[in-house]
């Protein structure tokens, strides 16, 4: 629900035109609004129906562009306030028509899927268009009863809801299953004045984490909630995207996907549902089924209640986020400071254990240039000590004066 439209080609036209006015809407237009100024000029400009028009295909990318700012909160807001500039273009995620792509390209996808990218999915042109036309085959799902089937890529299951006023009151759950994984849309449908269906709601399948009691796998899952009260559903996409972008702070962008549904309620009459396959290649497996929530009053409650304390968890977070960001930017600076610190230190006794080594008596002398080897040598005060100090070159000059005293005395004699 309140998905963003943007072909896998497409990118931010030249000169970008006023959102509002390529949309036709006005500043102060609801999301409801928008969205279905949205998808008629979508399904008016869609490629599949404009082949050899290459002038649409240009509207079409503009028209997603459009779409793409207007249909997110934040981006919308942003431009109201600062224009084009105060949107980061680059951050949008996309959406491709896997009946527009090519088979290498649609591998390709799958592929990127399976890696866990997030690939978003638009409804193929034809389906919209015979739903528009009011040319579907509907099937009943009754109340309180489900129906399986297999649809095949691309393609669509209409299904009609009809509600009593108590069933109504009390609310109306439509719920999708698939125990093979399957990929799928739930799709829920507007009756328009000229008898056909314009597509109001949907909801992407996702991996619930429930098991299936027979196959011991995984379930894939989509629903719709009428209760009375805001349901929210969450986009993970939003979340894989925000998480890209920064994923120090994963925890923290969890439950940002989390979105209102724009319809709460369902009034007594028929109401038409689809279930649309949305795998690569194969048909889609899946048991649609269609609930009073009369008989799930308590769960209703439990619902409501833990809806409520997920966004007051989400506004913590969003508080949390910014002590968390501050207490991290003040570890980075300590953490740098130690680092720096015990280099410091480091270098402190390197420094000293240096000029303690220079307190000693020998000196080592360095290789002379005449490549003879060192040696050590005594201190120069105690190379010129005076005899009585016990040395070599004492007793050697002591031997010398008696010598030639007794030379002289010889010479004297005779």
């Amino acid at each position: 629900m309140g998905s963003k439209k943007t072909d896998i080609t497409s990118a931010p036209p030249i000169l970008r035109r006023d959102p509002y006015e390529v949309l036709s809407v006005s500043r102060d237009s609801t999301d409801q609004e928008i969205k279905t100024a949205y998808r008629k000029l979508a399904l008016k400009y869609h490629p599949d129906k404009n082949a050899s028009n290459p002038e649409a295909s240009e509207l079409f990318k503009e028209v997603a562009y459009s779409y793409s700012i207007l249909s997110d909160p934040e981006k919308r807001r942003q431009y109201d306030s600062a224009g084009f500039e105060a949107l980061d273009v680059e951050s949008m995620d996309m959406e491709i028509d896997l009946s527009n792509l090519g088979t290498v390209n649609t591998v390709f996808a799958a592929l990127f899927s399976k890696l866990g990218v997030p690939i978003k999915t638009t409804i193929s042109a034809n389906v919209l268009e015979e739903a528009l036309n009011g040319t579907v085959t509907v099937r009943p799902l009754p109340v309180g009863t489900s129906v399986s089937g297999k649809v095949e890529k691309q393609c669509a299951h209409f299904f009609g809801v009809t509600i009593n006023e108590q069933q109504a009151e009390a609310g109306i759950v439509v719920r999708v299953t698939s125990t093979t994984q399957s990929k799928f849309k739930l799709l829920y449908f507007e009756q328009d004045a000229n008898g056909g269906y314009g597509l109001a709601l949907q909801e992407d399948s996702e991996n619930s984490g429930k098991e299936d009691s027979e196959k011991s796998g995984k379930v894939t899952s989509a629903g719709m909630y009428f209760l009375h009260f805001q349901v929210y559903r969450m986009d993970s996409t939003v979340n894989a995207l925000a998480i890209a972008k920064d994923p120090d702070a994963a925890f923290f962008k969890r439950l940002e996907g989390l979105q209102p549904c724009e319809v709460s309620e369902l009034k007594a009459g028929t109401h038409i549902f689809a279930v649309y396959g949305d795998n690569f290649f194969k048909t889609a497996t899946y048991t649609i089924e269609a609930l009073c929530a009369k008989t799930y009053e308590d769960t209703t409650e439990k619902l409501k209640d833990i809806e409520a304390q997920i966004l007051r968890k989400r506004n913590e977070l969003r508080q949390f986020e910014t002590e968390y960001r501050k207490a991290l930017a003040r570890f980075q600076e300590v953490t740098n400071r130690y680092s720096q610190e015990k280099q410091s230190v480091d270098e402190l006794l390197k420094q000293r254990d240096s000029i303690h080594a220079s307190f000693t008596v020998t000196k080592m002398v360095s290789y002379l240039s005449n490549g003879s080897t060192s040696k050590v040598i005594g201190d120069d005060s105690k190379a010129e000590s005076p005899v009585e100090d016990g040395g070599s070159d004492g007793k050697d000059k002591s031997s010398k004066k008696k010598w030639f005293n007794l030379n002289l005395k010889g010479s004297e004699k005779k």
